[in-house]
């Protein structure tokens, strides 16, 4: 059988056209030229009487939802420093809320029929004599265990730390339930490491690639700049060529992070693939 094309694969990342509502995000879609969708479920989770028809109105539209997204409370991305600090599942006084909102993008997520969510867990320890290692496990099984419940694979979003530390947990973890969500930006934007080595570490895990650019930081211990694709440092050549031999058939979602030309820069991002994938 014959492998989907590049443009069979693509979507785009509903965080990243802002929509107000369903309806915003299908005319925002069409103005991509991308019909299918990484769609963040807690916008439904939080504001049913405006997300509530999300399906019905896709479906009117003929749009394609390939997997879902979720957040965790009180993140804060100003600086390097102060997500590692808030982001994802670590923080303690945030555990209890994020269980229950997890849960109910879960449910969710299982009624619109999607097999992958995708989120940041925040830092992960890079070994076991790190003193939040067990308790970061710990709750990357409840998290897992709660869309393997709803037959959900979950995806651990990259770039926080080096592919070779991400590897390592994932072993130990060994939960069958978990897998990766590939950013290659973000491993330049957190500073981690070569995005194509990286593939060939994580190969075993990738379910999603989102395709986004970026240039590493001038200053050590600050962020990258985020770029339209193509204008960043991802090899992306390089990355493809190593892909088509590493992964198979998973969805390359477009994501657009800053800026106000978004719909322009994902229409980019589109034409990039299109010319240096397969």
């Amino acid at each position: 059988m014959k492998s989907p094309s590049i443009l069979d694969r693509l979507a785009v990342c509903s965080w990243s056209l802002q929509p107000t509502s369903p309806e915003d995000l299908v005319q925002k879609l069409r103005a991509t030229g991308i019909s299918r969708v990484q769609l963040e479920l807690d916008p439904l989770r939080d504001s049913p009487k405006v997300w509530g028809d999300t399906e019905k109105i896709f479906r009117e539209h003929n749009i394609t939802i390939v997997s879902g997204m979720v957040r965790c409370l009180g993140e804060d991305y100003a600086t390097l420093e102060s997500i590692r600090i808030t982001g994802g599942i670590a923080p303690d006084a945030k555990w209890d809320q994020n269980v229950k909102n997890i849960s109910a993008c879960a449910t969710i997520a299982k009624k619109m029929g999607l097999k992958l969510v995708t989120f940041h867990a925040g830092f992960l320890p890079p070994d076991e004599s790190h003193p939040t290692f067990a308790k970061m496990c710990q709750r990357l099984d409840v998290v897992a265990d709660i869309f393997m419940v709803q037959n959900i694979l979950l995806g651990l979003e990259t770039g926080q730390e080096t592919a070779p530390e991400l590897s390592v947990l994932l072993h130990k973890l060994n939960h069958p339930n978990i897998g990766v969500n590939f950013d290659p930006a973000n491993m330049i934007l957190y500073d981690k490491g070569d995005p194509v080595k990286a593939l060939h570490i994580l190969a075993p895990w990738i379910r999603q690639v989102h395709i986004k650019d970026a240039k590493r930081a001038r200053v050590p211990g600050t962020w990258g700049e985020e770029v339209p694709v193509g204008k960043g440092e991802v090899d992306w050549r390089g990355f493809f060529t190593t892909f088509k031999h590493v992964v198979f058939n998973v969805n390359l979602v477009i994501e657009r992070e800053y800026g106000h030309t978004r719909v322009a820069d994902i229409r980019t991002a589109r034409e990039v693939m299109e010319r240096v994938s397969f």
